[in-house]
């Protein structure tokens, strides 16, 4: 029995989500016990057709909405602290090898991040199959291929994957093949959602973060540990993404009361953030990832 079928098997029931972007549809999320995470059920055969919508905003640099504009601010926080992070990521290996400076991006989305390390002297590759998204990349002068496909046969010292994990439809398979692109020393690094958070405990279903039925998983530490060690792979670093909980909760509070209520939405992210110090729970992970040696 494939690893994509195991996923699915002995679900309980968790909670049920609507889709708030495109269709108004509802979904039931599952609890997965031997991996620790949820499961969105059913997946929708045309699933492509749930992107499409002018709301969701990582396929374009739209900045018409408060929600727009938060996020284009938010983002060119985290693109300094992310270009860090890979920087610091290609220093920590193995002094004896001299690493490419080399970076494949999954999901670049319009090509912003990327944009960021070609001016920093990266070697830039990146996957988006978003066909409008990719358009706007290369009026930045970044060209994406459709999916991973195209670099099956290349080695990368960083893979990057912001928040995009969570959309992948072949889990497994997907793991296995970043497995087979990472170079030896290299690093993978994936931000997703927590849904062990304090804010998604709170807002339930409301809770943006499940963003139903486009994002398929909906992870906790254990299940990326889990999934990774099936791979020899091992998690070197857990990064928290305090922005996210903020942000996240804007949205929340308008799905749960059909308005934005910006106090409370900041006083949760706040108390999210503020309960993660002790628990490590923040409403998004990163996750530095290596090869076992």
């Amino acid at each position: 029995m494939s690893q994509k079928t195991d996923f699915f098997k002995n679900l309980k029931p968790y909670l049920n989500c609507k889709d708030h972007t495109v269709s108004g549809e509802e979904y039931s999320v599952m609890f997965n016990e031997e991996y620790k995470m949820l499961v969105t059920s059913p997946v929708p055969k045309n699933l492509f057709n749930y992107y499409k919508s002018k709301n969701y905003i990582s396929h374009t640099d739209s900045k018409k909405t408060f929600f727009d504009k938060a996020y284009q601010v938010v983002k060119k926080i985290t693109l300094k602290h992310k270009l860090r992070l890979i920087n610091e990521s290609l220093r920590t290996q193995n002094s004896m090898y001299r690493p490419e400076k080399n970076i494949l991006d999954v999901g670049a989305g319009t090509g912003e991040f990327l944009k960021v390390c070609k001016n920093n002297s990266w070697k830039v590759f990146g996957t988006e199959p978003n066909n409008d998204a990719r358009t706007i990349a290369v009026k930045k002068g970044i060209v994406l291929e459709r999916d991973i496909s195209k670099f099956s046969n290349q080695k990368f010292e960083i893979i990057t994957l912001w928040h995009v994990l969570e959309h992948v439809e072949n889990l497994s398979e997907y793991i296995s093949n970043l497995n087979t692109m990472l170079s030896d020393c290299g690093r993978l690094i994936i931000a997703v959602p927590n849904f062990k958070s304090d804010d998604a405990k709170y807002y339930k279903e409301f809770w943006a973060a499940f963003d139903v039925p486009r994002h398929l998983w909906h992870f906790s530490q254990q299940s990326i540990h889990r999934l990774f060690l099936k791979e020899q792979m091992f998690v070197e670093k857990t990064i928290p993404m305090k922005f996210d909980s903020y942000y996240v909760s804007l949205l929340s509070e308008k799905y749960k009361n059909g308005k934005t209520n910006f106090v409370s939405a900041l006083y949760r992210g706040f108390i999210s953030n503020w309960k993660a110090r002790a628990s490590s729970e923040y409403s998004s992970l990163i996750y530095v990832i290596k090869k076992q040696e």
